[in-house]
Order: structure tokens, then C-alpha cells, then sequence
């Protein structure tokens, strides 16, 4: 009973780490479709409904990796999002700095007990996301 006990316990177990990947990648393009798909379009070229609005170009996003001699720039990327990066990098600071929006919907999550780190923690795992995310629809 014991031994059938541990080996539930330990699929259980497996099964959840299975599932988190997923689970991530589902967090990003959720993320992405909500907050910059309206700029750089549903498919990631850089042709979203906003684009008419803006001053700037928008990049296409499914050449990140091309452009990087074949390997996705995740720190780039991540900088980016994050709010670190340069502006040049991206043209002008039309684009949003999204870490300081997430870290500000941690700390407003609604529990007294959530700290600052555990929002820095919230908004790191939405850019990871959003990052994995975009390394997914990177073209061939």
C-alpha cells in the first residue's frame, strides 16, 4: 500500500511539472494577444490595428531569431519588455514599459500578504512568458 502510496505520489508529481511548460506558454500568448498584438499584430510581422496611430515602425517579431544569427535573443527580448533595454533598441518609448505594469498587478493582487518581492517574482514570470512566447513563433 505503501509503495503504491510513493508511486502515485511520484506521477503526480511528474504530471504537474509536465504541465507547467504549457501552462507558461499559454500565460504568454494569452499576454502577448491582450497587450501587443493591438501593435504588432495577432501573428507577430509588426501589422497591428494600432500601427496607423503610432510614430514609429513596428518589428517583426518572427525574425528576432533570424536576425540574431539563428539563435533568439531572450535577454534582448527580455530587456525590452522589461523596460531596460534602450530605446533605440526599439525605436522610440512608444512601446510600454510592461515590467513596471505587471509589478504593479502583483502588488494590487489583492492579498495583504503578497510582498514586493513576490510582485517582482509576478511581474518575472509574465515577461518569461510573453519571452517564450515569442520564441515560439519565430519564422523557419
Amino acid at each position: 500500500m505503501t509503495r503504491t502510496l510513493n508511486l502515485v505520489s511520484v506521477l503526480l508529481a511528474m504530471t504537474a511539472f509536465a504541465i507547467q511548460p504549457a501552462a507558461a506558454e499559454t500565460v504568454g500568448q494569452d499576454e502577448y494577444m491582450n497587450s501587443c498584438a493591438q501593435c504588432h499584430g495577432a501573428g507577430g510581422k509588426g501589422d497591428g490595428p494600432m500601427v496607423g496611430f503610432l510614430t514609429g515602425t513596428m518589428p517583426d517579431l518572427t525574425t528576432l531569431a533570424a536576425e540574431n544569427g539563428g539563435v533568439f535573443p531572450i535577454t534582448r527580448v527580455y530587456s525590452m519588455i522589461q523596460g531596460a533595454a534602450e530605446p533605440g533598441a526599439h525605436g522610440t518609448r512608444e512601446m510600454p514599459i510592461w515590467g513596471n505594469r505587471y509589478r504593479v498587478q502583483g502588488e494590487a493582487a489583492g492579498n495583504p500578504d503578497f510582498s514586493l518581492s513576490e510582485a517582482e517574482t509576478y511581474a518575472r514570470f509574465r515577461i518569461l512568458a510573453l519571452v517564450e512566447y515569442l520564441s515560439t513563433i519565430q519564422a523557419e
